[in-house]
């Protein structure tokens, strides 16, 4: 594609009339500099925007935006919108970015885009979008759109963005532009935007926002020209002697549209007109010959190569190559050149030099081309684009560029389209168009394509549409699905896809039910598998399974008899050992499974298998007390998504989840930190989404930790937390996560209302443990005030179920609430069985609420000493992972009890000291803690001090030390 490099041929009106225009165009660029008049001062950036109609000037106040700016050595970036390329994705950025790489190689541009190559190279059209099934979301190019233009405005500051004919900008670009230019204040780039607010898209509400400005400021409106103006450029082209009455009829014909009044100056000129008062009704029929039905009147009578030529143009586009203008319009070179002297004579059209250095056709103005456009005859229209569409192709642009004229031509069962069609959809799928894609396949769709291809074409369709509109997904895969002449590795990638959208459209029954019915049909034992480990997948999140431990139970049968060859197997090891985890098996068994499943490696991106068995397995870890393998398996995950340029959905799981891990690890501040990244990003995506239910859990969560009650019930009042849960298993478990809310809020009652009921709701499924949903401790914590004994049946039922499962976590938990429930002197006794549990886990705020609680039991029993050792290393243990809420508690006992809190000691939370790199490499031998007191001359307690550090640091348990040590 040609971008053109010099101004516009009609850039040369005068500039009248628009003094405060320049003046805010001049200051904008002052302050963009660094300049004013009281001297140097800090660079500052902006938004600058001009409307009005066509030919009101528009173009011609930009033009001198673009000569000042380059004056003051401003880069400047420059692109205009274009009637006939509003459909082609990211036109309008390629003309803005394009420039600053032409002149590098391939290297040299892949040195510069770094990662970000291979995501937005394909959007910028510095490259070929590459073949192959995964493509960046929208999202991510969007992202990557911003570290270029970033990088290019630190590289080459100061820069001018200039957007001229934004109304009819892309929707790939303007989405772009108008997220971007938030930031143009703090980058220090200026950002200039001109459009005709009337023609505004319907969908293109960000750009009238943009034009609106921040703080509802309006943008800069050009007005017609005055009769003073308008008579200046009648003088200034018939000469000085034109009276006032031509003058004024001048701008009465005109409006004072600056265009309309140098077009017709100019055939006033031509055709040596008087401007006298006498030569009036000659006026008036010239003017007729500037626009609409006139124009073409004046194009026809040049003669029809010529007309054809003009058409030729209209069809193409702008900064299109005379050399493709010609083979359009069938005309030969010299014919070509007569054509192009005839039409700059009669200020149709005009030659420009393009970025490559060709020659290149534009009309004189948008006003000119649109009525040459809207004069083609409707027959012959579509002709030349199809016409237009194989001189690109044959000129080596390939499809992408061809497509928007395929789209204007009649269906005709054509294969030559429909292949160019596909292949232009996954050009810009791959290029992170989607929704160019979709409309590139509806049409190949409509062509239509031959039955053997219908299945491929729908299929393809169905699969750009998946994450736009799920709900066409699932007619437009059923369609494909029932082609008769669907090939059966077709057939298999439609009904996994099938499944994916009846699954995203919340309806997993009918997701697990179609892949059970095509599993009967399947002739390959591999298949089956493969569509059975995709029922475990989809019936496993499904709230409303009819008979939960049933399925449990298959699953179990199946995986005893799977070793891990291939990745179905795999992924069915990895639901197993999710299964077992939720369950409340014991977690050894769970992680048996969950390292079968690893041994062979697992893509967090691949289409067809997803990324929720990667994430289950990494949350089962988490759960197994091997929370630092989990987040070496999310960062991995993050690093594949970054790399794909996948920054939806997918991303914001990730950075919840790895925000989860944080929390019980107990560093609250990260956690925090990496659930909000995740919740904005899900919150981009779309409202109610899957994404967004986890976000909101583990943010409330996390927020209590801290001791923030207020913020967290405001954020479940932002998202309706307590008006109603998905139909879906989400974790932490929102319905339980609600009661606990309540709980903190001392609404008693409502909390045990929503905790029994989630409680009963998961003990149907089969999900029994205490580590996964939390849920009988809380209720346990509720039923104290109202229901002691009550309370103590349910919290010994959570500490059976935590023995179970077998982890230090989940059992020092147990018993820590258990201890609530019961006299002071057993609540000690529970509470130091309780910390001698968590410290030898890594879930550093459990510990301290547990060390916490011990101490204030030990205070109300009399043990002062002991109960200041507890409540100091609780008060240090909370302070450190950011509960502030547990830390107050501490130093309000410390002050009950007579205490001084002392200073908090201020340490590195990943670094081993050497006391603990010594006793963990000991225990990572299978030294107990008396044996390694033995060793290093200490005492057991002071060995399970330094231990719990160790665990806390290296995010594991004893079990997988040697692993986290790398011995």
């Amino acid at each position: 594609m040609s971008h053109v490099t010099e101004p516009q041929g009609w850039a040369t009106q005068p500039l009248l009339e628009r003094e405060s225009e320049i003046r805010a165009i001049h200051r904008a660029v002052d302050e963009l500099c660094g300049t004013s008049d009281n001297g140097p001062t800090a660079r500052r950036g902006g938004v600058l925007t001009f409307a009005g109609s066509g030919g009101i000037g528009k173009t011609t106040l930009l033009a001198e935006a673009r000569r000042h700016a380059a004056e003051r050595s401003c880069t400047v970036l420059f692109a205009r919108g274009g009637e006939q390329e509003k459909q082609v994705p990211f036109h309008v950025m390629r003309q803005l970015i394009q420039p600053a790489f032409a002149a590098m190689t391939e290297d040299e541009r892949r040195d510069v885009l770094g990662t970000w190559y291979s995501i937005v190279a394909p959007a910028l059209g510095l490259t070929a979008a590459p073949e192959g099934p995964t493509a960046p979301d929208p999202q991510g190019v969007r992202d990557g759109l911003d570290w270029v233009v970033t990088h290019l405005t630190v590289r080459s500051a100061p820069v001018v963005l200039i957007l001229d004919d934004a109304h009819w900008a892309d929707a790939e670009s303007l989405a772009w532009l108008t997220a971007f230019a938030a930031r143009a204040e703090e980058l220090a780039m200026l950002i200039m935007v001109a459009c005709r607010p009337d023609e505004i898209p319907a969908g293109a509400g960000a750009l009238r926002a943009l034009m609106m400005g921040r703080q509802g400021t309006r943008p800069h409106e050009l007005a017609p020209l005055t009769t003073t103006a308008v008579a200046r450029i009648v003088r200034d082209a018939l000469g000085e002697s034109a009276d006032d009455v031509f003058c004024r009829e001048c701008w009465a014909i005109t409006g004072g549209n600056p265009f309309e009044v140098v077009e017709l100056a100019m055939k006033g000129r031509d055709r040596e007109l008087k401007p006298h008062q006498a030569s009036i009704p000659e006026l008036r029929d010239l003017a007729s010959t500037v626009k609409g039905s006139g124009l073409i009147d004046r194009l026809e009578q040049l003669g029809p190569s010529i007309v054809r030529l003009a058409w030729a143009a209209a069809v193409l586009g702008t900064a299109v190559p005379t050399g493709i203008v010609g083979s359009v319009a069938a005309l030969g070179d010299a014919q070509v050149a007569d054509a192009i002297n005839k039409l700059r004579s009669a200020r149709i059209l005009t030659v420009l030099t393009g970025l490559r250095r060709k020659e290149v056709v534009e009309f004189f103005h948008p006003l000119v081309a649109t009525a040459v456009y809207r004069s083609i005859p409707p027959g012959v229209r579509v002709a030349m684009h199809g016409m237009a569409a194989q001189a690109l192709v044959d000129d080596g642009q390939g499809a992408a560029a061809a497509a928007r004229h395929l789209l204007e031509m009649h269906p005709d069962g054509d294969p030559w389209v429909v292949q160019q069609l596909r292949q232009a959809a996954r050009e810009s799928f791959s290029a992170g168009a989607p929704d160019a894609a979709r409309r590139y396949l509806a049409r190949a769709l409509r062509e239509p394509p031959d039955a053997e291809n219908r299945a491929e074409v729908l299929f393809e369709l169905g699969s750009a549409n998946l994450l736009h509109d799920p709900a066409t997904t699932i007619n437009q895969l059923r369609a494909a699905l029932e082609e008769p002449k669907a090939e059966q590795g077709l057939r298999e990638a439609i009904t996994y896809r099938l499944a994916q959208a009846l699954a995203h459209t919340g309806q997993l029954a009918a997701a697990a039910g179609l892949l059970q019915e095509e599993a009967k049909q399947a002739t390959s034992s591999r298949t089956r598998l493969r569509m059975q480990a995709e029922q475990f997948k989809w019936n496993s999140v499904r709230v409303d399974e009819e008979n939960s431990p049933a399925r449990s139970r298959l699953l179990a049968q199946f995986a005893k008899r799977l070793t891990g060859r291939g990745l179905a197997e795999r992924h069915i090891l990895g639901l197993r050992a999710w299964d077992a985890a939720m369950r409340g098996e014991p977690a050894a068994t769970a992680l048996e499974y969950a390292e079968q499943a690893l041994d062979g490696g697992m893509s967090w991106t691949d289409q067809d298998f997803g990324f929720e068995v990667p994430s289950v397995i990494a949350v089962t870890l988490m759960y197994c007390d091997q929370p630092g393998r989990a987040e070496d398996l999310f960062n991995a995950g993050i690093v594949e998504f970054e790399a794909k340029g996948w920054r939806g959905s997918h991303l914001s799981f990730v950075y919840t989840l790895l925000g989860y891990v944080r929390f019980r690890r107990g560093r609250l501040a990260e956690a925090e930190d990496f659930v909000r990244n995740g919740l904005q990003i899900a919150d981009r995506v779309g409202q109610g989404i899957p994404a967004q239910w986890y976000a909101i859990g583990t943010l409330i969560e996390t927020l209590l930790a801290r001791g923030n009650t207020s913020e967290a019930q405001q954020v479940a009042d932002d998202y309706k937390l307590g008006e109603g849960f998905p139909a879906a298993v989400v974790y932490p478990d929102p319905q339980a996560v609600w009661g606990k809310l309540l709980l903190a809020q001392g609404r008693i009652d409502e909390a045990m209302r929503h905790l029994t009921a989630a409680g009963r709701r998961l003990d149907l499924r089969g999900t029994r443990n205490p580590s996964w949903s939390p849920w009988q401790l809380d209720l346990a914590l509720a039923q104290v005030a109202r229901a002691p004994e009550q309370a103590r049946s349910t919290a010994a039922e959570a500490v059976a179920r935590a023995r179970a499962f077998g982890t230090s976590s989940a059992i020092g938990h147990a018993l820590r609430v258990s201890a609530a429930a019961t006299d002071p002197a057993h609540a000690a006794v529970l509470l130091q069985e309780a910390v001698g549990h968590l410290e030898q886990s890594p879930a550093a705020y459990e510990l301290a609420h547990a060390l916490v609680d011990h101490g204030t039991a030990l205070h109300v029993l009399g043990d002062p000493h002991r109960a200041a050792q507890q409540l100091y290393r609780g008060m240090e243990t909370a302070s450190a992972c950011g509960a502030d809420g547990l830390a107050r508690r501490a130093r309000s006992q410390l002050v009950s009890a007579g205490l001084r809190p002392r200073r908090l000691h201020t340490f590195e939370q990943d670094t081993l000291t050497v006391a603990e790199s010594v006793a963990a490499e000991h225990a990572a031998l299978g030294l107990d803690n008396t044996a390694i007191a033995a060793k290093t001359h200490s005492d057991p307690q002071a060995v399970s001090e330094l231990l719990s550090a160790v665990f806390t640091k290296l995010g594991t348990d004893r079990l997988g030390l040697r692993r986290a040590l790398g011995l």
